[in-house]
C-alpha cells in the first residue's frame, strides 16, 4: 500500500527497470569489448524504446538541468589539471568562445535556407545543438583513454562552451518569445546588448563559483573529516549552481565549472588529506558513472523515434550543416592559434577535435525545455525537438562509435597495453602499502595478534618487493614509459616543492623577493619539464639552481657525494 507523500512505487520500479538495462550493457560490454559503455547503453535504450518498453519517468529540462548536470560538470571540473588547462588555454578558450560564436552564425545563417526558419529561430537551434556536451566527451575519452594534451583540448572546450552555449541560448530565447523578437537583436546596438548580457551572465558565474569554491575550501582547509568533506562537496556542486542560476541570475554552468575547478586544484593540493582526496574523489568517479549510466539509458528510451522518421530528410539535413558548421570552427581558429602558440594543435588532433564535437544531455535538456508560444508553435517545437534528438542520435552513435577507429587511422595513440600494465601495477603497490599500514595501526592497537602480523606483513612484503621488481622491469624494457612518468613525477614534486615554498613565505621563515625568486626558479623548472625536458634524469644535473652560485660566492665549496660503485662501473 503506498504512503501518502512516499515516493510512488511506480517511479522505483521505472528507475530499478533503467538500471538493470545498464547491468545487462555493463555484462555485454565486459565480456565482448570493444564498445563504449556509454554508447551500448544508448543503443539498448534505443532498442527498448523501439520494443515499446516504456519507462515512465521523464526525462525533463528540469531533471537534465538541475539534477543530473550539476555533478557531471563539477566531476568533470574538479579532475582537470589547472596546470595542463593553462598551457592549453588559448586554443580551448579560442574554440569554446569565438568558435562557438561563429559556428553559431554559420548555422543559424545555413538554417534559414535549409530549414526555412526564421533567423533567430534558425539562431536559438544552433545555439542549442553546437555546443560540444562534456558528459559525452568525458565518458567517452575516458573509456577510449585519448591522449593527456588531447583530452584536455577536449574537455576544457566541452566544459567551457557548454557555459557560453546555454547562456546564449537563454539570451537568444528571451528575443524569441519576446515582443520584440522581430528583429531588434539584429542591429548593431541589439548585438552589442547581447554581447554585454553574455559577458555579464559569464563572468558572475565566474565570480559566484570562485567565491562558493573559496568559501568551502576554508572549511575544509580547517577539517580533517572525509565524510563531512564529500558532503561538503556536494553543497559546493549543487548550491553553487542553484546560488548562480535561480538567485543571483548569472550562469549556474559557469559557477560549478569554475568551483570544481578551485576544488579539485587548489583544494585537493592544500585543503585534503591523502584519505580525503581518495574518498572525495571516488565518489565524485562513482556519482558521474551513475548519472551518466542514467542519462544515456533514458535518452535512448525517450528518443522520438517516429518524429525522427518523420522529419528523417531534416535531420540529415542538419547533420550535414552541424558537421560544416563545426569544421568551420575547429580548423580556421586553431590555425591562427598555432601561428602564436607553442605546442601547436596538429592536424591530426584538429581532425580529433573536430570529429568529437559530440552532443548530447545539453541539447536535449534545452529542446525540452522551449516554452509554447506564438512564435515556437507545437509544430515547431515538434520540429526542433525531432532535429535535437536526431543530430544527437547520430553524434553520439555514428561519430562515437568511430572515435576509436579514428584515433588508430590518424595514429593518435591511446593508452598502451604497457601503460595499462604499469597503472595495474602501480595501483597494486598502493593497495600492498596501504594494507601494510592498516596492519601496523591494528598491531599497535592490539587488535592483530602477533602471530597474524607477522604472516600478514611478511605475505605483503613479498608481494611488495615483486612488484617493485616487476615495475623497475617494465620501465627498463619500455624507455618511453619511463621518461612520461618521469616527466609526470616531476611536474608533481614541482608542484609540492612550489607549496612548500609558498608556505614558508606564509610563515614568514623566508622572505617575500627571496621566496619569489625561489618559485621563479620552480616555475623555469616546471617549463622545462612541460617541453620534455627532464632536469633531473642525467648524471650531470639539468638545471643549476641559483643557490649554487650564491653559495660559491661566499666561498663555500658544493661537496658532491662520492659514486656508487655501481655508478663507477
Amino acid at each position: 500500500m503506498a504512503v501518502a507523500g512516499a515516493v510512488p512505487i511506480d517511479v522505483l520500479v521505472d528507475l530499478l527497470a533503467v538500471f538493470i538495462i545498464a547491468a545487462g550493457v555493463g555484462i555485454f560490454v565486459a565480456k565482448i569489448g570493444r564498445v563504449p559503455y556509454t554508447i551500448a547503453l544508448l543503443l539498448a535504450g534505443f532498442a527498448a524504446s523501439i520494443l515499446g518498453v516504456s519507462v515512465d519517468i521523464e526525462l525533463s529540462h528540469d531533471l537534465i538541468l538541475l539534477v543530473l548536470l550539476p555533478p557531471l560538470l563539477f566531476e568533470g571540473a574538479a579532475t582537470t589539471d589547472l596546470e595542463r588547462l593553462r598551457r592549453n588555454l588559448l586554443p580551448i578558450l579560442t574554440l569554446a568562445i569565438p568558435g562557438l560564436l561563429l559556428s553559431v552564425a554559420v548555422l543559424g545563417l545555413l538554417g534559414t535556407y535549409a530549414f526555412e526558419f526564421s533567423l533567430l529561430v534558425s539562431l536559438l537551434f544552433a545555439s542549442m545543438i553546437l555546443p560540444t556536451d562534456p558528459v559525452s566527451v568525458l565518458a567517452l575519452f575516458e573509456e577510449l583513454g585519448a591522449p593527456e594534451r588531447l583530452s584536455v583540448l577536449v574537455e576544457g572546450e566541452s566544459l567551457i562552451n557548454d557555459g557560453v552555449g546555454v547562456v546564449l541560448f537563454t539570451a537568444l530565447l528571451a528575443h524569441v518569445t519576446g515582443r520584440n523578437a522581430g528583429g531588434e537583436l539584429l542591429t548593431a546596438s541589439g548585438l552589442g546588448t547581447l554581447a554585454l548580457e553574455m559577458a555579464f551572465v559569464s563572468a558572475g558565474g565566474l565570480v559566484v563559483g570562485l567565491a562558493a569554491g573559496y568559501a568551502i575550501y576554508r572549511v575544509m582547509a580547517n577539517l580533517d573529516e572525509h565524510m563531512t568533506e564529500i558532503v561538503l562537496t556536494i553543497i559546493l556542486a549543487y548550491g553553487s549552481f542553484v546560488l548562480a542560476e535561480h538567485y543571483l541570475h548569472v550562469s549556474g554552468v559557469i559557477a560549478t565549472v569554475a568551483a570544481g575547478t578551485f576544488l579539485g586544484n587548489r583544494g585537493a593540493e592544500y585543503a585534503m588529506s591523502p584519505q580525503t582526496k581518495l574518498s572525495i574523489f571516488n565518489t565524485w568517479e562513482t556519482g558521474a558513472f551513475i548519472v551518466n549510466t542514467f542519462i544515456f539509458v533514458m535518452i535512448g528510451v525517450t528518443t522520438p523515434i517516429s518524429d525522427l522518421l518523420a522529419h528523417a530528410e531534416l535531420i540529415a539535413i542538419a547533420i550535414v550543416l552541424v558537421l560544416f558548421a563545426r569544421a568551420i570552427a575547429v580548423y580556421p581558429l586553431t590555425y591562427l592559434v598555432n601561428r602564436v602558440t607553442n605546442p601547436s594543435v596538429s592536424l591530426r588532433y584538429r581532425h580529433v577535435m573536430f570529429w568529437g564535437g559530440l552532443h548530447a544531455s545539453i541539447p536535449i535538456a534545452l529542446v525540452l525545455g522551449l516554452p509554447s508560444g506564438e512564435t515556437l508553435t507545437p509544430e515547431l517545437r515538434t520540429t526542433l525537438r525531432a532535429l535535437v534528438f536526431g543530430v544527437a542520435a547520430f553524434s553520439l552513435v555514428v561519430q562515437g562509435f568511430t572515435m576509436s577507429s579514428l584515433l588508430d587511422r590518424l595514429g593518435v595513440v591511446t593508452r598502451s597495453d604497457a601503460e595499462e600494465l604499469y597503472e595495474l601495477l602501480v595501483g597494486r603497490a598502493r593497495a600492498v602499502d596501504s594494507a601494510l599500514e592498516a596492519a601496523d595501526e591494528l598491531e599497535g592497537a592490539g587488535e592483530l595478534a602477533p602471530e597474524v602480523y607477522s604472516d600478514f606483513t611478511a605475505e605483503y612484503e613479498r608481494e611488495k618487493k615483486q612488484l617493485n621488481r616487476t615495475i623497475s622491469q617494465l620501465l627498463t624494457e619500455y624507455p618511453e614509459l619511463r621518461r612520461e612518468q618521469l616527466l609526470a613525477s616531476e611536474r608533481r614534486i614541482l608542484q609540492r616543492e612550489k607549496a612548500a615554498l609558498r608556505d614558508a613565505m606564509r610563515e614568514g621563515v623566508v622572505s617575500d623577493d627571496v621566496g619569489e625568486h625561489l618559485l621563479e626558479e620552480a616555475n623555469l623548472k616546471l617549463d622545462h619539464v612541460h617541453d620534455g625536458v627532464s632536469t633531473v634524469e642525467r648524471r650531470e644535473e639539468g638545471y643549476e639552481e641559483f643557490w649554487r652560485e650564491r653559495a660559491r660566492e661566499f666561498g663555500l665549496t658544493i661537496q658532491s657525494e662520492p659514486e656508487t660503485s655501481d655508478e663507477q662501473s
